[in-house]
């Protein structure tokens, strides 16, 4: 069967999907909810790219998270960290996601922003006054680091090797790289868990904390029979790798984003200025208009089905665009327009469904604080370089600023 095209051939000559991938959506989105496209690396999958389609797809207990369904698949080369919650299907799904919900529960973070806050000042306290800082690498990348690192108990000089690593997982600059940060990864959270376990959960202290947790969870797997709360040796691995490297990934992206779009936009962020009560809309619209999580992850078909008037057949990879949906004008209208005051339907920006982000309460917390703090602290900031010209990082599922320069006042 004939390869089916990539979106850079299916992008008009030249064009900067990385800069600007909504053009095409639209495009695609006038021809068809769905659509058959090449990734590299992946294979040929259908891609969704209309808000309702997307909500179907993401519902459809016949579409799983496990990779096992694929036709294609055969193994995982030897490189993936454990089996987490974003490749697993109900009732594995459900089992682990109960183990660490009620730490990303609203009440819990709630409870988590004083440190959230402080963070966000020690950082700031650091930046000049006046001057050009990368917003990325001084403010939008630290503050999540420390957050997720110090809820699961990383020491704060592994922190810069951590992110390195779980970067090149989510980007990678290419198979060797992404396979090596692998196995360092991998081994260090085999270290990692291991002292968790050793300590105990008591020695974590008169809080539960969440490796904590989920080192209790691993002794219980020990015990006789399969306890429902019980955690293996490889789900632990999976559970801690999933929960750093989206516990601050999808974060920085989203802070950094939220801050260009009020730059890009100086008539949105003087109402801002006026109106701090409008922060949350001023996030969420950024969720919808950037989408930093740019797609779920594949699903595969384990039966043969329809989806939006297009057969699917068993085995096939479907990868909903959750991007190409949070802009689709139906729902929308005016979707290329950064409004912070929109009103009007959810966004896809946190996926749907049974796989909805179980950290989006945390990423919303820490966005608001880290704007509401750097706007606080500086009456004046603008770029400090041509937007136009900035990188943004892409892989299949994730798009985000590569640095922000601005000039602080």
């Amino acid at each position: 069967m004939k390869q089916a095209p990539t979106l850079q051939e299916l992008a008009p000559e030249g064009h900067d999907l990385a800069a600007d991938p909504f053009p095409l959506y639209a495009q695609l989105r006038a021809k068809g909810p769905v659509h058959r496209i090449h990734v590299p690396e992946s294979g040929d999958c259908w891609l969704v790219v209309t808000r309702d389609a997307a909500r179907q797809a993401l519902a459809d207990p016949r579409l799983r998270n496990d990779i096992t369904h694929s036709s294609s698949w055969r193994t995982d080369g030897g490189h993936a960290i454990g089996r987490n919650m974003l490749q697993s299907d109900p009732p594995q799904h459900t089992r682990l996601r109960r183990l660490v919900a009620g730490h990303f529960a609203p009440a819990r973070v709630s409870a988590l922003r004083p440190q959230i806050e402080a963070i966000a000042d020690g950082l700031l306290a650091a930046l000049p006054e006046r001057g050009t800082v990368d917003l990325v690498h001084r403010y939008a990348l630290p503050l999540p680091v420390a957050v997720i690192c110090a809820l699961l108990g990383v020491p704060e000089a592994d922190r810069t090797p951590f992110h390195a690593w779980s970067n090149e997982l989510v980007m990678p600059s290419s198979p060797e790289a992404a396979a090596a940060a692998s196995a360092e990864l991998a081994s260090y959270l085999s270290d990692l868990t291991a002292r968790a376990d050793l300590l105990g959960g008591a020695a974590q202290g008169a809080d539960s904390t969440l490796l904590g947790d989920l080192a209790a969870a691993r002794r219980a797997a020990g015990g006789p029979g399969r306890q429902a709360g019980s955690l293996t040796r490889e789900e632990l691995l999976g559970m801690v790798f999933l929960l750093l490297v989206a516990g601050h990934e999808t974060t920085v992206n989203l802070i950094s984003a939220t801050v260009h779009g009020l730059l890009a936009h100086p008539a949105q962020l003087a109402l801002l200025r006026a109106d701090p009560a409008l922060l949350p809309g001023a996030v969420e619209e950024s969720l919808r208009y950037y989408t930093p999580v740019h797609a779920s992850a594949f699903r595969f078909a384990a039966e043969s089905l329809d989806l939006a008037g297009t057969p699917v057949a068993a085995g096939d990879a479907v990868l909903v665009s959750l991007a190409a949906a949070s802009r689709d004008p139906l729902p929308f209208p005016a979707p290329d327009r950064f409004d912070i005051r929109r009103q009007g339907p959810s966004h896809l920006g946190f996926g749907h469904g049974l796989h909805h982000c179980l950290g989006a309460p945390l990423a919303r917390a820490e966005t608001t604080v880290a704007l509401r703090r750097l706007l606080g602290r500086h009456t004046e900031i603008d770029f400090a370089a041509d937007p136009a010209r900035l990188t943004w990082r892409t892989s299949t599922l994730l798009r985000g600023l590569a640095e922000l320069p601005v000039r602080l006042g």
